[in-house]
């Protein structure tokens, strides 16, 4: 028995020799590839392990083309190899690299390789890819840099104490609107001196507006100057069917997600408080519609409903009135109502107020708004150049609401939503009809209200492994629109709510999303905002879960933005995006 054993152990271990000499010499060609197992640094300062076949065709005076290949998520080189066996046999220079975190690779952080200011280290290292001596400039304060020639010029190292971080401070953001000649004039002029061929224009749909119309300008002086737009809003507005979202969404909305948790934690524990919650996006719902999703509250209100079903301002506070009177006849006296920041625009009646308000703050000889000694003269003028209609609705309204509404414009003619109060506004009018129905025995509970706006605590958060991939791709892949001699293009990858080594670069022509929107008095061509929705599957969603949430307590309490573990926990897009993808 035991001679039969060593028998086959022999057997096996010459089979073994047999196999792998084999495996050697096929691999290698019969000898004519050279493998290298090494190691490297890269730019960023991390190792990556990588095996090199060089097939004895490819010498310092005979060089051959190169190919570099990479694995999917779990695996490492070796996973690559049917590929480059056969590359390096045909004569090719193989690279098989592992990426960071896979076999002797160095391990870091996701969010450290792939990174809103990764957008310009993006863009940054695609531009020195294709040319090491490019140079890449950054305007100060946004289009007010490009026009005031103030700038900074990027290097290695001013790039690399920006990555993976939060915000735009690299350079600042500004409000400027690019609508005039002079301004296009102004910025081709710096454009020429520093010898610039291409600009990259990172925001909105205002700022992409702006893009669009300076990339028209500049190829009708046949200038030799390209413009290249990047979709950037925290509001999630800019989308369409080719830009699945706009960058910075992803990362507000676990922000807000995680301190609207937090309060409902509290909220859960105390049992004593209904918090209006107000959040951060000027006209669309996008963000209150998502954090809803993440958090399910009692309440969100969801503009874009509340105009399509043509609900009045009492409407809105009795159905919230109502949710806080069914709850306090189980016993809570308690819950979160979420609130989008344009609510106030989206109610028909101070709609239409707000658009004959726009009209008449625009002088009609500049399109520029009209100029007034102080804020009484205004308010008196708007008083008196309404129709008796709108005025009878503006004098409805509590007085500091009225006024914020008469009051200022920002750049681009929009009322300042954000400076009304909405939160305190709808809590104090839902106190007022859950007091009289105290009166005439229709509620018994007790109402105590605290509030809460969500803007800026999100606007410039360390960015989501998501936000810091898929910016760092819009950047390099806006690189490749200009080797490509596109202009006129917005910068879109696509299939996002697969795993990063699967998607789509591509480019749109801009002009494909724009349409004439009244602006300032004016009819002017702009990019189309997104709103919600109400057929989309995201609203569907919520459509079905909201009365079981409103009776309920189903609270969830997602806590902080996730970076290291298991890429179905750090990794993953909004549930707006998984829905609205869902195949």
């Amino acid at each position: 028995m035991k001679k039969n054993a060593k028998f086959w152990v022999a057997v096996a271990l010459v089979l073994c020799l047999i196999s792998s000499v084999g495996a050697s010499i096929f691999q290698t060609d019969f000898g004519s590839v050279t493998y290298h197992d090494m190691t490297f640094v890269t730019e960023s300062g991390h190792e990556l392990d990588a095996l090199l076949l060089v097939p004895e065709n490819a010498t310092a005076e005979n060089p051959a083309p190169a190919i570099v290949v990479s694995h999917g998520w779990y695996n490492n080189r070796e996973m690559q190899d049917l590929n480059y066996v056969e590359y390096a046999r045909r004569g090719y220079v193989v690279m098989a690299i592992s990426m960071y975190g896979h076999g002797d690779s160095e391990v870091i952080a996701s969010n450290t390789w792939w990174n809103d200011e990764n957008n310009a280290n993006g863009l940054y290292d695609g531009v020195k890819s294709l040319n090491k001596d490019s140079k890449l400039y950054g305007f100060l304060m946004g289009p007010g840099g490009l026009v005031d020639h103030k700038y900074v010029e990027f290097t290695d190292e001013l790039i690399d104490e920006y990555r993976n971080t939060g915000g735009f401070d690299i350079i600042g953001s500004g409000r400027t609107k690019l609508e005039k000649e002079s301004q296009f004039e102004a910025g081709y002029e710096i454009l020429k001196e520093l010898g610039i061929k291409a600009l990259v224009i990172i925001g909105g749909d205002d700022s992409n507006t702006n893009a669009c119309v300076l990339a028209e300008y500049y190829a009708a002086k046949q200038y030799g100057v390209q413009v290249i737009g990047c979709p950037k809003t925290i509001d999630g507005d800019l989308k369409n069917e080719q830009i699945e979202t706009s960058f910075g969404f992803d990362t507000a909305c676990k922000t807000y997600s995680e301190l609207i948790g937090n309060i409902q934690r509290d909220c859960n524990s105390a049992r004593k408080y209904w918090h209006f919650i107000k959040l951060m996006g000027r006209s669309a719902s996008h963000i209150a519609l998502e954090c809803a999703l993440e958090t399910q509250p009692n309440v969100c209100l969801v503009s874009e409903e509340v105009e399509q079903k043509e609900m009045s301002l009492d409407d809105v506070v009795t159905y919230i009135a109502q949710i806080v009177a069914d709850r306090a006849a189980d016993g809570n006296n308690f819950g979160t109502v979420l609130i989008p920041e344009g609510l106030i625009e989206f109610i028909p009646a101070i709609k239409k107020l707000i658009q004959q308000l726009n009209e008449v703050l625009t002088d009609p000889a500049t399109g520029e708004s009209r100029e007034f000694a102080g804020a009484e003269e205004q308010i008196a003028f708007v008083k008196g150049n309404i129709a008796p209609e709108n005025l009878a609705i503006l004098e409805s309204l509590p007085a500091d609401v009225a006024r914020q509404l008469c009051l200022d414009r920002d750049p681009h003619g929009n009322v300042q939503v954000s400076l009304i109060e909405t939160e305190k506004l709808l809590s104090r009018m839902v106190e007022g009809k859950l007091a009289a129905w105290k009166k005439e025995g229709k509620y018994a509970g007790k109402f105590s209200a605290q509030h809460h706006f969500f803007g800026y605590e999100g606007r410039c958060a360390a960015p989501s492994n998501y936000d810091a991939d898929y910016c760092y791709s819009l950047g390099y892949n806006a690189s490749r629109l200009i080797a490509n001699g596109k202009t006129g293009y917005m910068s879109v990858i696509k299939n996002t709510t697969a795993p990063a080594a699967e998607w789509i670069a591509g480019g749109v022509p801009i002009t494909m999303m724009m349409n004439i929107e009244r602006r300032n008095g004016a009819n002017k061509p702009v990019i189309r905002k997104a709103l919600v929705e109400l057929e989309g599957a995201p609203f569907k969603f919520f459509a079905a879960h909201r009365e079981e949430w409103a009776k309920q307590t189903a609270y969830v309490y997602p806590g902080p933005i996730q970076y290291w573990g298991p890429t179905e926990v750090c990794d993953q897009c909004t549930k707006t995006l998984a829905l609205e993808q869902a195949k």
